[in-house]
């Protein structure tokens, strides 16, 4: 069988390492005349293209980890290797989405130490980007000193615009289009109810569309994260928000099914599809669940099996490379 993986590219931040490890920085060179052409084009013939280069990795990278934060994907092993200069998911060995939300959730039999949980995503991007910017720094001047004080300014300006990108993201599930300076207390609020209550990630998000309808908690939010003075508290504050942006109930309703999907391929489920294909040589079940997961905001798929947590005795809690 042939195996063909299509991507804007495969060039990783490890592949510039590995000519900056051998100091041929003419390959080095070329290498990211080769990744502007063809992956930034506008950067070309700009004087400091290699600065803004560094600059422009990281904000794709940023993008690209806080959309994963927002369905509760989590990659696995985000080394040098793995993470793509294009800003394109690739390389996901033993990922996974989580069910309950716990921040400190980790799927990979080999990370023991928590390196790439959920909520270290972004520091590690920020570490990955550290890495690129040693491996180019005689790209971005010729006096050392110069350019490590480029090199060191991204760095370090990277992890507020990240999370700058992460909170654009949770505006969206929480329906908003405005950005507000309580919006942080919000979003923080919600996810520690959800902690707290260990509430699943997606069907906590996604009943909120019921909610906005109606001036009463759904019960399905109730049934997730628990009935107390503090959720009512959050549902009050979060559908005052929500309405003063001037929309309707039903507009904002129909936004927050389009930001929060019901169906993710949860890890019981791909165990048993994969089970039925390995042991019964049936994969009509892994064929149903990709189309399903094909269209994962369609109203039908709230009612779906396969959008349930799973039971305890379906619980997968390791995943490995080449899941």
């Amino acid at each position: 069988a042939i195996l063909t993986r299509v991507a804007r590219s495969h060039v990783r931040v490890g592949t510039f390492q590995f000519f900056a490890a051998r100091q041929n920085w003419q390959a080095v060179r070329e290498l990211a005349d080769y990744v502007i052409w063809r992956n930034y084009p506008e950067l070309q013939n700009r004087p400091a293209r290699y600065v803004e280069l560094l600059q422009a990795v990281g904000e794709r990278q940023a993008r690209l980890v806080s959309s994963w934060l927002g369905v509760g994907f989590i990659h696995g092993v985000m080394n040098t290797d793995n993470m793509s200069i294009a800003g394109e998911t690739i390389d996901y060995g033993p990922c996974a989405f989580m069910d309950e939300y716990d921040p400190a959730t980790v799927f990979s039999s080999i990370d023991h130490i928590g390196r790439y949980r959920y909520e270290n995503q972004l520091g590690i991007v920020q570490w990955n980007l550290a890495r690129l910017a040693e491996a180019i720094l005689p790209l971005l001047d010729e006096d050392y000193e110069k350019a490590v004080n480029q090199a060191t300014e991204i760095v370090e300006a990277f992890y507020p615009q990240a999370e700058e990108c992460w909170l654009d993201v949770m505006r969206g599930k929480l329906g908003f289009k405005e950005s507000r300076p309580d919006d942080r207390e919000l979003v923080e609020s919600l996810l520690t109810l959800m902690h707290e209550a260990q509430a699943d990630f997606t069907l906590t998000f996604r009943c909120l569309w019921k909610g906005i309808l109606s001036a009463e908690i759904p019960t399905e939010l109730t049934n997730l994260v628990g009935a107390s003075a503090k959720v009512d508290k959050w549902f009050l504050s979060w559908r005052q928000r929500l309405l003063a942006e001037g929309v309707s109930p039903q507009e904002a309703s129909e936004r927050l099914r389009t930001t929060n999907p019901a169906l993710i391929p949860r890890n019981h489920n791909v165990e048993r599809v994969l089970s039925a294909a390995v042991k019964d040589s049936d994969f009509a079940p892994i064929h149903r669940l990709v189309e399903q997961l094909a269209k994962p905001y369609e109203a039908s798929a709230d009612s779906m099996p396969e959008a349930e947590p799973p039971r305890p005795g379906q619980r997968v809690t390791q995943t490995f490379c080449g899941t």
